[in-house]
C-alpha cells in the first residue's frame, strides 16, 4: 500500500513539473494555432448519454497531446487523467489521436473543450460539447370539451423542459393547421413551448383527431392528441313504409321520420303544411299513420326535430288517387312497330306526290286550237285535214284589237 501510494505520487509530482515547464516556455507568448496539425470536432449529445472528444495530430513529431475542460482543468496529459472524474475514460491513446468518452452528460459538462499540442509555438483546437434535452410528454388542452358547429374552438399544446426549444405542428385529420407559438426560457437554461391553434368546427368534424407534433433534435416525434367532440343540429329524412307505390283512397299511409344528429333529438312533431291532421291519424314517436286514404288528406306532411343546438324538418307531399288509378293501363307500344308504320305512311305520301306530279306534268300544254276543232266536224279524213289546216273560206274572220 505504501509502495502504491509512493508510485502514485511520484506520478503526480512529475506531471506537475512537466506541466509547470511547458505553461513557463509558452506564457510569455501565447500562440492559437487551429486547424493546421490538431483537428477535433463538435458533439451533439443527448443529456445521459455518451460524448467522446477526439484529438487528431497530422505529422506528430513526438509533442505531447493534452485534453481540457472548460475551465482549463486537464482531463488526460498523454495517457494520464490528472482530474478526478470517472466519467472521463481513455478510449485511445497514440501518437496521432487522443480520444477520451465522457458519460452521462449533464448540462453542467456543457462548453468549449481544448485539445492542445505542445509545439513550438503551442497548438490548439476547440471542440465544443452541445447537450440536447428532450422535452417532456406534451400537453394538450382544449378551452372547452364539447362544441357546437359553426363555432370557434382552441386546442394549446404545452412542451416543455427541453433544449434546445421544441417546434410544434398541429394536424387536423390530414390538414395541417397553423399556430402562435410562445417560447419561454427558464432558469436552468431550459426552454418550454405553447401553441395555440384556434378554428371553427362543423359536424364533419365531430370525432375528427387533432394532433399535436413535438419535433426535437433528441427526440423522435412526440405526439399528443384529442378528439374533437362536435354537437350539431338535427338531420331529418321522411321514409315511406307502406304503400310501395301510388297512394290510392282506400289505401293506409305509414310514414317513418329517420333522425341523426348529435345530441340525438328527443322533440319530434308531426304537422300539416297549413291545415290539421286528418282527425283519424296516428303519431306514435317518429312515426305517423293514416287509414282509410281520401282525396280529403292531400297536403304537405312534415316532421320536424330538435335538440339542444338547433331545429331540423323534411317534408313528404301526399296526393291521393283514385282507388283504380294505375289499373288495366293501355300495353306499351312496340317502338319498332309504331317505326314501321310511320315508314309505310311516308312511302305512301311520297308515291302519291309523284303520281300527282306526272299527271300534272303531261296535261300541261293539252288545248284545242280553232283550227283542231275544226277537224272535229269533217265526214272524212281529206276533209278533216282541209278544216284543220284552215281551208275553210265561208268563217268569218274575228279580229282583236288592242287600244
Amino acid at each position: 500500500m505504501a509502495s502504491t501510494a509512493s508510485g502514485s505520487l511520484a506520478l503526480s509530482l512529475a506531471f506537475v513539473v512537466i506541466s509547470m515547464g511547458f505553461f513557463l516556455k509558452g506564457a510569455a507568448e501565447t500562440i492559437t494555432v487551429e486547424g493546421q496539425n490538431l483537428a477535433t470536432d463538435n458533439v451533439s449529445v443527448v443529456e445521459g448519454e455518451m460524448a467522446t472528444i477526439s484529438c487528431r495530430v497530422k505529422n506528430n513529431d513526438d509533442s505531447v497531446i493534452q485534453l481540457l475542460n472548460p475551465n482549463r482543468q486537464t482531463i488526460y496529459f498523454r495517457d494520464v487523467r490528472p482530474l478526478k472524474d470517472s466519467r472521463f475514460q481513455l478510449v485511445n491513446f497514440s501518437d496521432n489521436e487522443l480520444r477520451v468518452s465522457l458519460s452521462n452528460v449533464s448540462l453542467s459538462d456543457e462548453g468549449r473543450y481544448v485539445c492542445q499540442l505542445y509545439t513550438d509555438p503551442p497548438q490548439e483546437a476547440y471542440a465544443d460539447i452541445t447537450v440536447l434535452v428532450p422535452p417532456g410528454s406534451p400537453i394538450i388542452e382544449s378551452r372547452e370539451d364539447v362544441v357546437s358547429e359553426g363555432n370557434e374552438t382552441e386546442l394549446t399544446c404545452t412542451a416543455s423542459g427541453s433544449k434546445p426549444a421544441a417546434s410544434i405542428r398541429w394536424m387536423k385529420g390530414d390538414e395541417e393547421m397553423t399556430g402562435e407559438t410562445t417560447v419561454e426560457e427558464t432558469y436552468d437554461r431550459m426552454f418550454t413551448v405553447i401553441s395555440r391553434v384556434r378554428f371553427l368546427v362543423s359536424k364533419e368534424d365531430d370525432g375528427m383527431p387533432v394532433d399535436c407534433v413535438v419535433e426535437h433534435p433528441a427526440a423522435n416525434d412526440l405526439l399528443a392528441q384529442r378528439n374533437l367532440e362536435v354537437l350539431y343540429k338535427p338531420e331529418v329524412k321522411i321514409l315511406v313504409t307502406y304503400p310501395q307505390g301510388l297512394t290510392r283512397e282506400g289505401d293506409n299511409l305509414d310514414l317513418t321520420c329517420v333522425l341523426g344528429g348529435k345530441p340525438h333529438p328527443r322533440r319530434i312533431n308531426w304537422l300539416r303544411v297549413e291545415e290539421d291532421l286528418p282527425p283519424h291519424a296516428v303519431v306514435t314517436g317518429s312515426d305517423l299513420f293514416i287509414e282509410n286514404l281520401n282525396k280529403s288528406f292531400n297536403g304537405t306532411y312534415r316532421c320536424v326535430a330538435s335538440n339542444t343546438v338547433g331545429e331540423a324538418y323534411d317534408d313528404y307531399v301526399l296526393y291521393v288517387y283514385d282507388s283504380r288509378a294505375g289499373e288495366g293501363t293501355p300495353p306499351k307500344l312496340d317502338h319498332a312497330v309504331i317505326g314501321g308504320v310511320v315508314a309505310v305512311v311516308m312511302f305512301a305520301i311520297l308515291c302519291a306526290l309523284i303520281v300527282l306530279g306526272r299527271y300534272f306534268a303531261r296535261h300541261k300544254g293539252t288545248y284545242f286550237t280553232h283550227e283542231a276543232k275544226g277537224a272535229d266536224d269533217a265526214a272524212d279524213a281529206d276533209t278533216a285535214i282541209i278544216n284543220a289546216e284552215g281551208g275553210h273560206n265561208n268563217t268569218d274572220e274575228k279580229k282583236e284589237y288592242y287600244i
